[in-house]
């Protein structure tokens, strides 16, 4: 038997034991019935009997129209992964030498990212003599941590992994939270214009 199937509840004939606990469709407790005795009440209403707590004693059974509860569960599930929030980890990179002008186009990128609810991942990366001078990596990530401190906090201090330094920066809180609201009412704007359409 493989482990998706090991999953799924049994059913009607699927039920090997000899008796079970029984409850109705309206969800009222019937008592302890032997499984066939129980499998003819299920089928005289037209429906299934359901193994739902096999590791009872005596194991519990329940009437239900089994494919309608599947496809309940199915829109259930695929409703909560439409609310999830994915939080993805965006990465910009810069040199120690870096211009004014690419320092403030790579910066409004982050706070791009960062609107956006993404965490971003600041690397700095040294080549050759560059390796000598940590220091001024460490610069550029305090100066930009200094000029995003209203829109972001620092998740990760500035650390050297071989030839290059990261830091790690989220959105505040009460950005994402501004964030979602705004979604929200933006959603609940769409619903009244397609009801009034």
């Amino acid at each position: 038997m493989s482990a998706i199937a090991a999953q799924e509840p049994r059913l009607n004939e699927e039920i090997t034991v000899r008796e079970c606990r029984l409850i109705g469709f309206d969800g009222e407790q019937m008592g302890i019935y032997v499984t066939a005795e129980a499998q003819r009440v299920a089928d005289n209403e037209g429906l299934d009997l359901v193994e739902i707590a096999p590791n009872a004693d005596p194991p519990v059974c329940r009437i239900m129209d089994y494919g309608k509860f599947r496809y309940d569960q199915e829109i259930k599930a695929k409703m909560a992964r439409k609310n999830q929030s994915k939080i993805e980890t965006k990465e910009m990179k810069f040199r120690p030498k870096i211009d004014v002008g690419d320092y403030t186009t790579k910066k409004k990128h982050v706070v791009r990212f960062l609107d956006a609810g993404n965490k971003v991942k600041i690397t700095i990366m040294f080549r050759g003599r560059e390796m000598a001078h940590p220091e001024l990596g460490l610069t550029i990530l305090e100066r930009l941590a200094d000029d995003l401190k209203e829109t972001a906090i620092i998740e990760s201090q500035p650390k050297m992994e071989g030839r290059n330094m990261h830091m790690l920066i989220a959105p505040l809180p009460s950005v994402v939270a501004a964030k979602k609201k705004k979604e929200n009412e933006k959603k609940e704007a769409e619903g009244k214009d397609e009801e009034n359409a």
